[in-house]
């Protein structure tokens, strides 16, 4: 984590307090030549207590999500699925992705947020950015291309609402190249926490958690499937909270397991042991176990009367980062976690429409009417 020095420490507290003070200005009163006190603001701006030019301070809690925007198609059977004919669904139309789902969640908690992604030049990826700014999400940092088309994904649920088959249009994504990182590093770095998930390709991954190992922010990273887990690097550290799915965990560590909290909870000390500073591995409504430097612990899920699960993994994920920005442990955000993703279930779309912080706050007393 980069310090100030004496020098930088000066020149930030007279913009501070005169976000509007020149360069020359700047160097009179502190007695620095102009081109010092430009190097300072530069290293300052690199260091993320400053936004670029015009010296905008960043807001003291602000979160940066990185990597997935997706159109969502869901289709639900109404009855059982047979295989190669035709079967009655319900269908729905959203918009997804994991880090996209994950920054809509933590608006309507009321964290400020941005979003940093890449969509298609067309109707979709146009349509996607408005309902974001509609959220009151910072947009200002996507990538726009005409090479491929905004990513899709098409979900097939059975008549429960649990995944059968899931079909992506995932390729825009290997697009996003870590030159995209370098050049949003003043808004990442600026921010207090950012969220990547393993959309990104596997050198934008690298990259980012290799420059976040002298940022000042915590970086927390989702592995989104079995796939993708693998663009993970070897080493983990860096990592402030890494977040998997059993099946997800057991694929990056080469284990098999039994499925339980137990098994749950050796793996994330497994995820810590490989340089993950802390990780959280979850069970489906099984559960979530936590690892951090004060132990391991795991919680039964918090009981749902389930619509669609789609989504509540990262209801899940959103609902531990806000109780972290909260200055809550992990212990304590992921069973915000858990709730919320208990929440989002009983939803039939992918981000609960009446989340709020409000909304949470009625809901809290379902953390104590079940074990965990």
């Amino acid at each position: 984590m980069d310090e100030l020095g004496a020098q930088e420490a000066a020149v930030l507290a007279l913009i501070k307090d005169n976000p509007f003070a020149g360069q020359q200005e700047i160097a009179a009163t502190l007695g620095l030549a102009r081109s010092t006190v430009a190097a300072h603001i530069t290293q300052l701006v690199q260091k993320g207590y400053l936004l670029g030019r015009g010296y905008v301070l960043p807001e003291p809690s602000r979160a940066v999500l990185i990597g997935g925007a997706v159109f969502d198609r869901k289709y639900r059977a109404r009855q059982k699925i047979v295989l190669e004919t035709s079967n009655p669904v319900d269908g729905m139309r959203s918009f997804g992705g994991v880090a996209r789902n994950v920054a809509e969640n933590l608006s309507l908690l009321g964290t400020p947020t941005s979003f940093i992604s890449i969509v298609g030049n067309d109707e979709t990826g146009a349509a996607l950015l408005a309902h974001l700014r509609g959220q009151g999400i910072d947009v200002s940092q996507v990538v726009v291309t005409g090479e491929k088309p905004t990513a899709e994904y098409a979900a097939i649920l059975d008549p429960a609402g649990d995944l059968v088959l899931g079909l992506a249009d995932m390729g825009i994504f290997d697009l996003f190249q870590p030159a995209h990182i370098d050049r949003a590093w003043s808004h990442l770095a600026s921010a207090s926490l950012v969220f990547a998930d393993c959309n990104l390709p596997a050198e934008t991954l690298h990259h980012l958690i290799e420059r976040r190992r002298n940022a000042r922010f915590r970086l927390a990273v989702d592995a989104v499937s079995t796939h993708k887990v693998v663009r993970l690097p070897s080493d983990l550290s860096g990592i402030d909270l890494l977040f998997m799915n059993i099946d997800e965990a057991n694929a990056r560590l080469a284990r098999s397991g039994a499925h339980t909290l137990d098994d749950a909870a050796q793996a994330a000390s497994l995820l810590q042991q490989a340089g993950a500073r802390e990780a959280i591995v979850t069970m489906g409504a099984r559960g979530i176990a936590v690892a951090t430097a004060e132990g391991v612990r795991s919680f039964e899920a918090v009981k749902a009367s389930p619509l669609d699960m789609t989504g509540a993994g990262d209801a899940m994920i959103a609902g531990t980062l806000h109780g972290t920005l909260s200055s809550m442990d992990s212990f304590a955000a992921a069973r915000i976690g858990s709730l919320i993703g208990a929440l989002t279930t009983e939803s039939a779309a992918s981000v609960h429409p009446d989340l709020s912080p409000r909304f949470l706050d009625a809901n809290m007393h379902r953390l104590t009417e079940h074990k965990g």
